[in-house]
Formats: structure tokens, sequence, C-alpha cells
């Protein structure tokens, strides 16, 4: 009896054994890189780069050139995050919303209160609006609110003068390619619309000859909240840069919570997420260095949306995330010069 007591404890024992040799065999073996060489990835030891979210959101009117400017001449950012949807005449242009109604003052303009869509305008007609009008800094004043009249002819010139025109993605582009600046672009657009985006955007980066040897696709990682138009960014064009839509980034923090990273076959260059999930009521922590650790085993740079407080931020910059996202890259400066971090 005792003698098969015996046998039956060794034979558990070695399924044991087995079972802890295969899961820490599947944790320690290296798994394929993402991308060999990725612009987005920080060294070990160097400061997160500053991303302005939207241009610095809670600093100027939000993806206008004017956010843009400031941002990138005042406050050392390394990124510009930005969105992009698809105008009636199928440009791309600067704006989170698919109205126009939260930032411009289209509602004054065409005298009725109701939801003005980007996709129901050409761009000329577009350009009519002021897109600083219901920007109200952080001392609560509005101060391009009443930047031009609503019949006033010379709209577009005062408008465009003050940098606060609707923009597209070619203006930036051409703005700011001779630069080092990184782009992080979401597509907001789904559909044949988001796939048209995507088109798009793609021929963009790929034009050797208005962008000559900037190699600008390096330069821009693109993501989206919508899987279909993930999937399709990622058969139709295999080499741009990808953010990790919400699935993706899901599916990898699952198999880093169980340290299955062998199991792991994610394509994209960035990891995009925010400090925290929150899992039918579970809030799951995502400022962990475990994380961050073992995305950088992939090439796969970490960057985290949308931090505006002090304390998160110095939690992220410890943890050794790659990018931060702010709408106030002034305060990301400041807590970054009092850590000891030198941004020239």
């Amino acid at each position: 009896m005792r003698t098969k007591r015996k046998k039956l404890l060794l034979k558990l024992l070695a399924v044991v054994m087995i079972l802890v040799a295969f899961w820490v065999a599947i944790a320690i073996i290296p798994p394929k890189k993402a991308i060999e060489e990725n612009p987005f990835l920080v060294a070990k030891g160097e400061r997160p780069m500053i991303a302005a979210h939207r241009g610095g959101k809670n600093l100027n009117p939000e993806n206008t050139m004017l956010a843009f400017d400031y941002a990138i001449n005042n406050c050392h950012v390394d990124i510009l995050e930005l969105d992009l949807c698809l105008t009636k005449d199928e440009r791309l242009v600067a704006i989170h919303d698919f109205t126009i109604n939260a930032c411009s003052d289209a509602e004054e303009v065409l005298g009725e209160k109701k939801d003005y869509y980007v996709a129901d305008f050409t761009l000329e007609e577009l350009r009519e609006f002021n897109f600083g009008a219901k920007f109200t800094d952080r001392s609560g004043n509005r101060s391009y609110a009443d930047l031009v009249a609503p019949a006033d002819e010379n709209r577009k010139e005062i408008i465009r003068a003050a940098k606060l025109n609707i923009v597209t993605i070619e203006e930036i582009f051409d703005a700011y390619y001779d630069t080092d600046l990184l782009f992080i672009i979401e597509i907001k657009n789904d559909g044949d619309q988001g796939k048209r985006a995507a088109d798009i955007l793609h021929s963009l980066l790929t034009d050797n000859e208005r962008y000559p040897e900037s190699d600008l696709s390096r330069r821009v990682v693109i993501g989206t909240f919508h899987d279909e138009i993930e999937q399709y960014l990622r058969e139709r064009y295999p080499g741009i840069l990808r953010g990790a839509s919400v699935g993706e980034a899901a599916r990898f923090i699952l198999t880093q919570m169980f340290g299955v990273n062998l199991f792991d076959r994610s394509s994209f260059v960035c990891l995009q997420i925010p400090v925290a999930y929150d899992v039918y009521g579970v809030k799951l922590n995502l400022v962990r260095q475990t994380y961050i650790r073992r995305a950088h085993r992939r090439n796969i740079a970490v960057q985290y949306w949308t931090v505006n407080d002090e304390d998160t931020m110095r939690k992220l910059i410890k943890a050794g995330a790659d990018a931060i996202m702010t709408d106030d890259p002034d305060v990301l400066c400041e807590v970054l010069i009092d850590m000891g971090y030198d941004l020239d």
C-alpha cells in the first residue's frame, strides 16, 4: 500500500515538475521581435518621450497648428499625437470628434443648433470655421471665441493667420517632416471610410517625391480603435508601424499577466494603453515594470495615455515608460526637470 502511494506521489511530482519546467520555458525563451529597430523605444535610463495629446489640448485649441507649434517650440515635445477624420472630398483632417460642434463656431456661422459632421463638408467648407472658438484656457478664458464675426468676408484669412483653421495631415507633415518629430496618429473612421483613410495615409507616408530622404514612414505609428481597420492595416500594409488596437492590447496584457509571452504573436510596435483597465468592475493596474520589460523584449514601445497628473507621471517615468501622452506637456516637462532629466 505504501509502495503504491509512494509511486503515485512520485508520478504527481513528476507531472508538477514537467508543468513548472514548461511554464518556465515559455516565460524565459525570448519571443520573436515585433521589429528590429523601433524609433519609439527609449534606452534604459533615458527619459520617456513627451507626446502632446491632440497637440496639448489644455494649452491651446486642440489639433490646430497653434497647438502643434506651441508644444514643439515651448514644451520639448518629441511626439505629436493627433486624430484623423475623412472629409466629404476625402481629405484627412486633424480632429478628434466626427462632429465639429465641440471645437468650432459652426453653429454660430450656420445659424442652426444641430450636429455638423466632418464627413458632410469639403475641406474648403471647413476652412470657414474657427476651430479655436470653444477653447477655454486654465484660467477659464475663451480668448478666441470672438476672433472673427460670422459674417466677416475675410473669415478664412483671419482664421488661418491665427493658426486656428482645420488642418490636413499633408499640412502637418509639410510643416515638420524635416525635423526629428515623431507622430502617433489615430484613424477615427471605421468601415469603408476607415479603409479609405488608411489608403490615403499610406500613400502619403510613402510619397518620396513630396518628402525626399525623410523616411517619414518610420516616424509615424498608426492606431485605431476599430479591429477591422487594424486588420486591414496589418494585412494590406504590413510594412507600416502600427499601434495596438484595443483588442490587441488586451490580449497582450493577458499573456503577460500569466507569463506566457511565448504565445504572443502581436505585430504592433507600440503598446498604447491607459494606466488602468476596468474589467467587469475590477480595476487592473497597468503601470507595472513587468509589462514594460516584456514588451521591450519584443522591441515594442509602451506608451501611456492620457496622463495629466504629476504623481502618475512620476510613476510612469520610474517604471520605464517609453512615452507619456498628455494634455499638459508643460507639466510633464516640469516633472522631468524636477527629477533631474536634461531636456535640451
